[in-house]
């Protein structure tokens, strides 16, 4: 790993007198599960909005694959090859599974004028449906493609997002929080699936759970009251002292996570 993917320089966020970001500065190299990490409100997801294109920065540059994307909107840095999950699921629960990821692959092309007509059956458009059908089942969910997407277990709805997000073909995939609100096998599945996934894409998450930040990351970036005071190895962080004072509170718990 050595090519930076993603570049974000002297990014700040204000809303109103509170400073969201401050002069955040860090990047995701190609290849790298990169985590995001840091307590409520310390400006993770506000991180990940600037990053995507759904806010815009108040200061600061955001390069992605040397271009600089800053003003660009989020359907075009979707099409340069960046896409995220939410940290709230974010499908469309009347549609069946099938029909969500076939309009995500849709989305991902330019040309609206050809293929996909919302007159016409999903089924007569036989390649986007292969496709779709191709995406479940790298993440599971073979077999359930005329299931409602609303009807799907918590975790279940966090795996079709992360499909959602596949199938644009990011180079970049932004995780913001996959494994919030699920029990331990939810969890334990989604991490085996982001271990899986990495070994084909760079991804930037944001999770609180730091059993599988340390599982999975090559490095962490730490945030705290919009300020990124760590950048380093996962070994690197556990020993941070800011870190364990400002994130973590008990120093027990970075090395639970390691156990």
């Amino acid at each position: 790993m050595s090519e930076s993917l993603l570049e974000i320089i002297g990014v700040s966020r204000h809303f109103g007198g509170v400073h969201a970001l401050s002069e955040v500065t860090l990047s995701v190299v190609s290849g790298e599960v990169h985590a995001l990490i840091g307590p409520n409100g310390a400006g993770k997801t506000t991180l990940i909005h600037q990053i995507s294109g759904a806010q815009r920065p108040d200061a600061g540059r955001i390069l992605f694959a040397g271009e600089d994307v800053t003003a660009l909107p989020m359907h075009t840095r979707v099409q340069r090859g960046m896409a995220r999950s939410w940290q709230i699921t974010n499908v469309f629960n009347r549609l069946s599974l099938l029909d969500n990821v076939v309009l995500a692959v849709k989305g991902r092309q330019r040309d609206w004028g050809s293929g996909f007509r919302f007159w016409r059956p999903v089924d007569a458009e036989q390649a986007l449906v292969d496709e779709a059908r191709s995406w479940l089942a790298e993440v599971g969910l073979a077999g359930r493609e005329h299931t409602l997407a609303g009807s799907l277990a918590h975790g279940e709805q966090r795996q079709l997002e992360v499909v959602l997000a596949l199938a644009t073909k990011p180079q970049l995939l932004l995780l913001d929080e996959p494994m919030a609100g699920m029990g331990p096998e939810e969890s334990e599945r989604m991490v085996a699936l982001i271990g899986k996934l990495a070994r084909q894409h760079t991804i930037l998450l944001v999770e609180h759970d730091m059993d599988a930040v340390f599982r999975l990351a090559d490095r962490i970036s730490v945030l705290v009251g919009g300020r990124l005071i760590c950048t380093g190895l996962p070994e690197e962080v556990r020993a941070h002292p800011e870190v364990r004072r400002a994130y973590l509170g008990d120093p027990g718990t970075l090395e639970k996570a390691d156990a």
